[in-house]
């Protein structure tokens, strides 16, 4: 459960950099932040699958390059489904799935599967 609730934070925390970051993305306060980032898990776990599976020849041939496409769009789905989130064009959603993907990469690196700080020491 700990996991969980890192991992949401760690989205949430990606969302607030892209807020910061781009102009066509915002947040009308702190629990929608939240909210979208607890939405946009359960929507990566479910719908981005099908997605995926779906337009499988367009990845293909496009290389995987249409991923950005697939995880800007359920950036907009997570829009549409809030009122407090505000998302100008697919432009603004699929740089800001570039930053949310970036900053949960980064941050899942430290955060083990229990939701505990990992830290790797080498020994000589």
């Amino acid at each position: 459960m700990r996991g969980f609730v890192a991992r949401v934070v760690i989205t949430a925390f990606g969302l607030w950099v892209a807020d910061l970051v781009l102009d066509g993305l915002r947040f009308d306060g702190a629990g929608p932040l939240f909210l979208a980032a607890l939405l946009l898990g359960f929507v990566n776990a479910f719908v981005r699958p099908i997605v995926i599976i779906l337009t499988l020849p367009l990845t293909l041939f496009s290389l995987g390059l249409f991923l950005l496409v697939i995880n800007g769009a359920m950036l907009q789905l997570v829009a549409k489904l809030m009122d407090p989130f505000h998302l100008e064009g697919l432009w603004t959603a699929i740089l800001g799935s570039i930053i949310v993907g970036l900053t949960g990469w980064v941050a899942n690196g430290f955060i083990g599967s229990k939701g505990r700080v990992e830290v790797w020491a080498a020994r000589q």
